[in-house]
């Protein structure tokens, strides 16, 4: 016995504790609550379906996105839904329904559910868990009566681990949102994007020919050139003559 049996309302807690840690779920043979029990019907699926749409159809927030037959003969019902609890964020959920013969040739249907949350955090407070059970609480009490039971269904199945129970690997497979990463990943590389070099101009001087004066000898030429013809052409200012006037005294 684990110390969580002695807490009371533990099924309550559960579920508080999966709704701030998980923001999708699905329907399995043995699930941790009893409301996702996979669900089976003495209905042909056709009369399953229909009921399926009508209640998308009437019911407020529901909204239909596809119905398809996928591979193995499985009929897919894709509905999305506006949940009023996380301010109008929406919810994937798929329904799936494959119908089979059991031994006295009669129609046996299978439904199961998966609901993903499109929420940016690790839980969903339990509104994917609740989409499920509004639809399959809808279902069981249509089809009370035609409802099976577990011992029933391994009685009267030819095939209890054929296609049935490929169909429920699918479901069993949701897509878990903000899953974390497994150890031994490898990790994510930084993309670095380069500056491009600055690009240098060059100057390419002309190799000057035998006998001719390169350019910085003709720089310095015409430099001194100009020293020359300043110099002759600027007159040296002469010495300031000084005369000193006395007055002679008379003795």
């Amino acid at each position: 016995m684990e110390l969580i049996d002695f807490i009371p309302f533990k099924i309550e807690f559960q579920k508080a504790c999966l709704g701030l840690t998980i923001n999708a779920t699905h329907t399995s043979e043995k699930p941790v609550f009893e409301e996702l029990k996979v669900r089976r019907y003495d209905k042909p699926v056709s009369d399953i379906s229909e009921f399926i749409l009508n209640k998308i159809d009437h019911w407020i927030g529901w909204s239909l996105i596809s119905e398809k037959t996928a591979v193995g003969g499985m009929n897919t019902i894709r509905a999305e839904i506006s949940s009023f609890i996380l301010f109008g964020l929406k919810i994937n959920v798929t329904f799936g329904l494959l119908e089979e013969k059991d031994i006295n040739d009669r129609p046996i249907t299978t439904v199961n559910a998966k609901a993903e949350t499109r929420i940016e955090s690790k839980g969903d407070l339990g509104e994917s868990r609740r989409a499920i059970r509004m639809m399959l609480g809808a279902l069981d009490f249509e089809f009370r009566e035609e409802q099976i039971k577990e011992e029933d269904y391994q009685y009267r199945s030819l095939d209890t681990l054929g296609v049935a129970a490929a169909s429920q690997q699918m479901f069993n497979e949701v897509h878990l949102q903000h899953q974390p990463k497994p150890e031994g990943s490898p990790k994510s590389t930084t993309i670095e994007f380069k500056k491009k070099a600055v690009a240098q101009t060059i100057l390419l001087k002309p190799t000057p020919k035998n006998g001719e004066p390169t350019l910085q000898e003709n720089q310095l030429s015409s430099e001194n050139a100009n020293v020359t013809d300043r110099t002759e052409n600027e007159t040296i200012p002469s010495k300031p003559k000084i005369i000193i006037v006395t007055t002679k005294k008379n003795q």
